[in-house]
C-alpha cells in the first residue's frame, strides 16, 4: 500500500450509487481490519462538510460521552480531528464523498492510520494508495447473493430468479432488499416479484431513464417492498414516509411517538427494520434511513399509492409539527440545550431543505426560528438569516405584521444579522422591531424590551452610545417589575455596563459589572453564559480603568471556562482568546501573544468569516503583536499572505494588517499593502464603491505620515469630487465628507500650500459645526489648525482671534493644563509676537511656561519649549537678561532629557551666543560660538546647515568691532 506523506494510507472505493460500496467497506473492516493491525474503527457519513464535521463530532463523543454537553458540533469534531492526528492503528471510512475537498483537511491533518473512501467520483483519487473500480454484480454474483438471503436452506423454489437480477441491474443494494422482501415471503417467487416490478415501470423511468440508476431501481425495490409492508403493518408506510424529511442518520426514534398508536410504531419500525428498510440504533435509540430511498419516498407520484401527493404533504405536515414539538421546550440562550440542539439541528435543516417554500406552514416557519435562534445561539448567523427570513415571509403572508410570531421571528432576524456582522441590517431590523412591539404590544412586553434592548446594544456597536444609553435608561425603568434577577433585565443591565464602558465612563462601567456579576452568579449559577461573559467584561472594565490587576492570569480563567462550558468554537470562547492574546501582548509578552492571536484568528475565519467585524479587529491585533515582537514581516506577511487554492485573497485582510501598521507608526510598510487593497478594490467594486474611497483614503494619510503630501493630494481630492456629488444627490455622507476635507487641509498645509488649506479648514469647520456642534473636540482641532495655518500664511494678526476662540474653547472642554491647551496658548502668544504685540506676547508665554511646569514638569518636552519660546520673545523685545536666564536655564534639561548633540539643544546653544553678542559682549560670544561649532561638528558632521551657520556666525563675531 502506497502511503501519503506522513505514513497515513489512504484507499478508495468508487462506483455507482447502491453499487455496493458501503457493503464492501464494511465488510473489509470487519474482517481485515484487525489482520493490519487497525484496532479502532469509525464509520463516518461524508457527503457534505456538514456530515464530516458531524461524524468526527460523533467520534469525538464516542471517545469522551461527556464533551456532548458542553461543546459544539465544530469543537467536537475538532477535538475529533486532533485525536486521529495524534494517534495511529484506525480506520476511518469516509463514506459517500461527493467532493474531494470536504475531506481535504482531515487527510492533510492526519500522520498515521488509515482512510478508506467510498465514493460515486471514480478520477478525482490520485493520492490513493489502492483504487478500486466497483461495478455492477457479475450475474453469477448477483445469484449468490439473491439466495444466500432469500433461500438459505437452499429448499426454495427460486424460479426466475437469474431474470430478477437482471431486472434489478445487477446492483447489490436492490438485489438485497429484494431478497430480504422475499425472506419474509415464502410464497411469493423471484419470477412473481420481477413480474410486480414489470407491472408499473413508468414512474421510475420517468425519474432514471433507461440507464440502471440507483435511486430508480431502489424507488421500484421500494414500491413492490411497501405493497408488502403495507399489508403487514399499514403505519410503516406512513413512518417512513416521515422519516424521509430528516436528516439520514441519527433520527431520534421518539418523533415518531404520535405517528401511530405506540404499537403500531413499534411493529412499523421492526417490520422497515426487517426489510432494510431502516437501520436501527438501540443504543441512541436512533433509526437511519438510506439517503436515496429518502428522495424517493418524499417524492410525490400520483401513480404511486404509497407516495401520492396527499400522503406526501401529510408526512412532511407530521414530520413537521414532531420536530417542533420536540425543539419548542428548548430555550437555546441557556447552553444546558445545546446537545439537543446539535442532535436537532440536522432534521431541522433537513426539513427546511427539503420542504419548498411554497408549501411552508406555520409549524414549519416556527421550526425554521428554532433553527434560526439555535444557529444564532452559537454564531452562526450567516447560516441562521436564510431559514428566518423565510419564517418571517410566512408569518408576515399568513399572520400579519403584528402577530406575535411574526415579531418574534423578524426580531430574531435582526439577531442574526448582528451575529453575522451585518451591523447596518441589524440595526434597521431592531427599529422596526421595537416600532411594531411598542405598537401592538406595548411597552413593557417581554418581545418589546428585548427588542428595545438589542437595538441598544446595536447603537453601541455602530458607536452610537448616546442612543444606546437612552434606550437601556427607558428599559431598566420598564423592565424592574419582571424582578430584578430577570433574565430579561439581567441582559439588559449588562448592555447599559458595556455601553458606559464604550462611551468612556469606565468607573460607572465598572461598578454596574460588578453588581451584574453578583446577581447572575446568584440567580443563574457561576457557568451560565451571560455570568461567563459578565465576568469577562468586568476584568476588561476594570483593567480599563487602570487597576492593578493579573489581568493574562484573569483572562486564562475566563478562557478556560467558556472553553469548557461554551465549547472553544463558540464566538464568545474565541473573543475571550483573541483578548487574552492582546493582554499578553500588553503585558510585553508577544511571544506568548502571537500564537494565541494567530489561533483566535483562524478560528474566526472559519466560525465568523473573514468579513466580520471581530474577526477583522482580530487581524489587526496580531499585526500589532508581531510588530511588538520585533517581526514587521509577519505583519506584512499577515496582510500579503498567500491564499488558498483558487481563491483570491480578501482585500479586507490586507487592508487590516495595513491599518494596524498605520496605527504603529509604520507608513512605509503599510503604503505596498494599502495601494494592493485600493486597486483591487477599484478592479471588483468600482472607484465610487465605498470599500474603494475607503482604501483611497487610507492610501492618502499612509502617504501623509511618510512625509509625502504630493501623493496624497490627488486621492483626497477625487474622494472629496465623489462624496459632494453624492451631497448633491441628498446622500448622507456630511460627515465622511467633513473627514476627507479635513485631511487635504493637513495634505495642503504640509506641502507648504497655507492659503489653501486656510480655505479648507475653513470648510472642514463649517461642516463640523453643522454636524457636531461648535464645542465638539473635533471641531476645537479644526479651529486649532485653521489659526495655525493663517500663522503659517503670514496672517497673525488673523490667526490671533481664531487661536483665542480655540483656546477658550478648549479651556472648558479638556482644562487649561491639557497638551492641547498648552499647544494652542503657545500659538496665540508666537501670532501676538509675529503681529508685533511683543508685551502681550511675553505675558502668555510666561503662562504657558508656568502652566506647562505645573502640569507636565519641568523636563518635559512641552515645558522646555515654552521656556525657548518666552527666551525669545524677551529677546524680541531686547530685554536680553531674562532671556539669557531662560536659555541658560533650559541648557542643561535639555541636555539631560534630548541629548547634546540633539538639534533642539544645538539652537539653544546658538541662541545663548547670540545673546552675549546682541548684548555687546563679544569674547563671551566668540567662546559660546566655538562650543557650539565644535558640537555641531561632532553630531552633525561639517556639512550639516546648522554647523555651517555656527561656522558663519563665529566668523561674523570675530570680525566684529569690539
Amino acid at each position: 500500500m502506497k502511503a501519503r506523506p506522513g505514513g497515513v494510507l489512504l484507499h478508495a472505493v468508487h462506483g455507482l450509487g447502491g453499487i455496493g460500496k458501503s457493503s464492501l467497506a464494511a465488510h473489509w473492516a470487519a474482517t481485515r481490519a484487525r489482520d493490519h493491525g487497525l484496532t479502532t474503527v469509525r464509520w463516518i457519513t461524508a457527503d457534505s462538510p456538514a456530515a464530516v464535521e458531524r461524524g468526527l463530532a460523533a467520534l469525538a463523543v464516542a471517545l469522551q460521552p461527556a464533551a456532548s454537553k458542553v461543546l459544539t458540533v465544530e469543537a467536537l469534531a475538532e477535538f475529533g480531528r486532533q485525536w486521529l492526528a495524534t494517534h495511529s492503528g484506525w480506520l476511518v471510512v469516509l463514506d459517500n464523498v461527493n467532493n474531494p475537498a470536504d475531506i481535504a483537511d482531515l487527510l492533510a491533518r492526519a500522520p498515521g492510520g488509515r482512510f478508506l473512501i467510498t465514493s460515486r467520483l471514480a478520477t478525482v483519487w490520485h493520492d490513493a494508495g489502492t483504487v478500486i473500480r466497483l461495478d455492477v454484480l457479475d450475474p453469477g454474483e448477483s445469484l449468490t447473493l439473491l439466495n444466500r438471503v432469500a433461500n438459505p436452506g437452499g429448499s426454495r423454489d427460486m424460479i426466475g430468479a437469474a431474470d430478477l437480477c437482471a431486472e434489478l441491474g445487477q446492483l447489490p443494494l436492490a438485489i438485497q432488499q429484494a431478497a430480504a422482501f422475499l425472506a419474509q415471503n415464502p410464497l411469493l417467487t423471484p419470477r412473481r416479484y420481477g413480474e410486480l416490478l414489470r407491472q408499473d415501470p413508468a414512474s421510475m423511468h420517468r425519474q432514471g431513464g433507461e440507464v440502471p440508476d440507483a435511486e430508480r431501481t431502489i424507488a421500484r425495490t421500494w414500491r413492490v417492498t411497501l405493497d408488502r409492508i403495507g399489508e403487514l403493518q399499514p403505519a410503516a408506510a406512513h413512518v417512513l414516509r416521515t422519516l424521509a424529511w430528516y436528516a439520514a442518520d441519527g433520527i431520534p426514534a421518539g418523533l415518531l411517538d404520535d405517528a401511530a398508536a405506540p404499537a403500531a410504531v413499534a411493529s412499523a419500525i421492526g417490520t422497515l427494520n426487517a426489510y432494510s428498510m431502516v437501520t436501527v440504533d438501540p443504543d441512541s435509540r436512533s433509526l437511519a434511513v438510506h439517503r436515496l430511498l429518502q428522495s424517493v419516498a418524499r417524492t410525490p407520484d400520483s401513480d404511486d399509492p404509497h407516495r401520492t401527493p396527499e400522503l406526501i404533504d401529510r408526512a412532511r405536515a407530521y414530520a413537521t409539527t414532531a420536530l417542533l414539538a420536540a425543539v419548542q421546550p428548548y430555550d437555546w440562550r441557556d447552553a444546558e440545550s445545546w446537545p439537543t440542539g446539535h442532535t436537532m439541528l440536522p432534521h431541522m435543516e433537513a426539513v427546511a431543505n427539503h420542504t419548498p417554500a411554497q408549501a411552508d406552514t406555520t409549524p414549519t416557519s416556527r421550526l425554521l426560528n428554532h433553527a434560526g435562534v439555535f444557529l444564532t445561539s452559537q454564531g452562526l448567523g450567516t447560516r441562521a438569516t436564510p431559514l428566518l427570513r423565510r419564517g418571517l415571509a410566512h408569518h408576515e403572508r399568513m399572520l400579519g405584521p403584528d402577530h406575535i410570531d411574526t415579531l418574534a421571528t423578524r426580531h430574531n432576524l435582526a439577531g442574526a444579522h448582528e451575529a453575522a456582522g451585518h451591523r447596518t441590517w441589524a440595526v434597521s431590523l431592531y427599529e422596526r422591531c421595537l416600532e411594531d412591539a411598542e405598537r401592538a404590544l406595548g411597552a413593557t412586553h417581554p418581545l418589546t424590551i428585548a427588542s428595545r434592548n438589542n437595538l441598544a446594544d446595536a447603537y453601541r456597536a455602530t458607536g452610537d452610545t448616546d442612543k444606546a444609553l437612552r434606550l437601556l435608561g427607558r428599559n431598566i425603568a420598564d423592565g424592574m417589575p419582571w424582578g430584578e434577577d430577570q433574565f430579561v433585565t439581567l441582559t439588559t443591565l449588562h448592555n447599559f455596563a458595556c455601553t458606559q464602558l464604550s462611551s468612556g465612563d469606565v468607573a460607572s462601567a465598572v461598578r454596574q459589572f460588578e453588581v451584574n456579576l453578583e446577581a447572575c452568579m446568584r440567580q443563574l449559577g457561576e457557568d451560565h453564559h451571560l455570568t461567563l461573559v459578565t465576568r469577562h467584561h468586568l476584568t476588561a472594565a476594570r483593567a480599563s480603568a487602570g487597576e492593578p490587576l493579573r489581568v493574562t492570569e484573569l483572562f486564562e480563567q475566563d478562557l478556560h471556562d467558556m472553553e469548557r462550558v461554551l465549547g472553544e468554537d463558540h464566538p464568545d470562547t474565541i473573543v475571550a482568546r483573541a483578548d487574552l492574546g492582546y493582554a499578553y501582548k500588553e503585558a510585553g509578552d508577544p511571544v506568548r501573544a502571537v500564537p494565541m492571536l494567530e489561533r483566535a484568528l483562524r478560528d474566526m475565519d472559519r466560525v465568523q468569516g473573514e468579513q466580520h467585524r471581530t474577526t477583522r479587529l482580530t487581524s489587526m491585533a496580531l499585526a500589532h503583536a508581531h510588530l511588538a515582537a520585533g517581526d514587521p514581516d509577519g505583519a506584512r506577511a499577515l496582510g500579503a499572505s498567500p491564499a488558498p487554492r483558487n481563491e483570491a485573497l480578501p482585500p479586507t485582510r490586507s487592508a487590516d494588517v495595513a491599518y494596524a501598521l498605520l496605527r504603529a507608526d509604520h507608513p512605509e510598510e503599510a503604503l505596498p499593502l494599502l495601494g494592493q487593497a485600493y486597486r483591487d478594490s477599484q478592479d471588483e467594486s468600482g472607484a465610487k464603491h465605498r470599500n474603494t474611497i475607503t482604501g483611497r483614503h487610507n492610501l492618502a494619510v499612509a502617504h501623509l505620515m511618510k512625509g509625502d503630501p504630493g501623493q496624497a493630494i490627488p486621492l483626497l481630492e477625487e474622494n472629496l469630487r465623489i462624496k459632494e456629488r453624492e451631497l448633491d444627490k441628498g446622500s448622507p455622507s456630511t460627515i465622511t465628507t467633513v473627514t476627507t476635507l479635513r485631511h487635504l487641509a493637513d495634505a495642503h498645509r504640509q506641502a507648504g500650500h497655507f492659503e489653501q488649506a486656510v480655505s479648507l479648514y475653513d470648510r472642514t469647520l463649517r461642516g463640523l459645526t453643522e454636524t457636531l456642534g461648535e464645542e465638539h473636540a473635533d471641531s476645537h482641532a479644526v479651529l486649532a489648525c485653521l489659526a495655525y495655518s493663517l500663522h503659517l500664511a503670514g496672517r497673525p494678526e488673523d490667526a490671533v482671534p481664531v487661536y483665542r476662540r480655540t483656546l477658550d474653547g478648549m479651556c472648558a472642554s479638556l482644562g487649561p493644563s491639557h497638551p492641547e491647551t498648552l499647544t494652542t496658548r503657545n500659538g496665540l502668544a508666537g501670532a501676538y509676537k509675529d503681529a508685533g504685540d511683543h508685551q502681550r506676547a511675553v505675558l502668555i508665554y510666561e503662562d504657558n511656561l508656568v502652566a506647562c511646569a505645573d502640569a507636565l514638569g519641568e523636563e518635559h518636552p512641552h515645558t522646555l519649549t515654552a521656556r525657548g519660546n518666552l527666551a525669545a520673545a524677551h529677546a524680541a523685545t531686547r530685554d536680553y537678561g531674562p532671556a539669557l536666564a531662560l536659555l541658560e536655564d533650559n541648557l542643561p534639561h535639555q541636555e539631560r532629557v534630548q541629548g547634546a548633540g540633539h538639534p533642539d539643544t544645538l539652537t539653544t546653544r546658538m541662541n545663548i551666543a547670540s545673546t552675549y553678542e546682541a548684548m555687546g559682549m563679544r569674547k563671551e560670544a566668540v567662546r559660546r560660538y566655538k562650543q557650539t561649532l565644535s558640537a555641531c561638528i561632532r553630531a552633525l558632521g561639517t556639512s550639516h546647515p546648522m554647523t555651517r551657520s555656527a561656522y558663519a556666525k563665529l566668523r561674523s563675531a570675530k570680525r566684529r568691532k569690539p
